[in-house]
């Protein structure tokens, strides 16, 4: 799964680098983005142009009765998106890109502490996220969310976790906003040459506390020795 990541580019960076206008109003660094929280996502406009918005992490759909569960649906697994209730009008008609330096995954080390990692492109380029979106309308207020699909982990990323949030090279970008009723190919991984370039960064335990922020939580440490992948523990 991929349940904390940052993002720390300004809205003018991303605008710039995603060739969207910005609706953002201005978009803050977030070293630690966990569930719930506001962070900027690319999505097509009403009248056909890329929009770069401010959602909140974790879908919840127009008919949902409050967004009180939406902390439980942060990623949705590329392979059933396309079916689920929750999931697939979101997937059909609303599609996103979700900026992201890079994401983070524990592991229990051997001693029983978790050693949390940081995965990240090595050149310090953007990741984009796969990602649908949806606007729940509730207490006279229109609320943005969204949600990360996930597939199987692939290569070195399988020995932190056997999720990965579902990587799109900037060559899909366009043909992942695009509506289509016909989507055969938008779900396929990344190239393995491709995700080789993403470095596997081990790094401090302060990530684990949502309330920490700030360049430190990114910074290398030495690693400690693994014994198994474990999925982490948001709360």
């Amino acid at each position: 799964m991929c349940g904390r990541y940052a993002t720390t580019r300004s809205a003018g960076e991303l605008s710039a680098l995603f060739e969207s206008h910005d609706e953002t109003g201005g978009v803050g660094p977030d070293h630690n983005v966990a569930p719930t929280d506001p962070v900027p996502l690319v999505r097509v406009g009403p009248e056909g142009h890329r929009a770069l918005s401010v959602g909140r992490w974790g879908l919840v759909p127009s008919w949902s009765r409050s967004p009180a569960g939406a902390a439980r649906m942060i990623n949705a697994r590329a392979e059933t998106v396309a079916t689920s209730r929750a999931y697939a009008g979101a997937f059909a008609r609303r599609r996103c890109l979700v900026p992201a330096d890079g994401w983070y995954e524990w592991v229990r080390a051997a001693d029983g502490r978790k050693q949390p990692y940081y995965m990240t492109p090595s050149d310090g380029s953007v990741l984009a996220f796969a990602g649908i979106w949806s606007v729940w309308d509730g207490s006279g207020a229109s609320l943005l969310t969204f949600s990360v699909l996930t597939t199987a982990a692939l290569g070195e990323l399988a020995e932190v976790h056997d999720r990965m949030p579902l990587l799109l090279p900037r060559e899909r970008w366009e043909a992942w906003l695009a509506p289509t009723d016909e989507p055969v190919g938008l779900l396929a991984p990344p190239a393995p040459d491709w995700l080789a370039t993403l470095e596997i960064r081990p790094v401090g335990t302060a990530v684990g506390d949502v309330r920490n922020d700030g360049p430190r939580l990114t910074e290398r440490v030495p690693p400690v020795r693994a014994a198994a992948p474990e999925e982490m523990t948001l709360f």
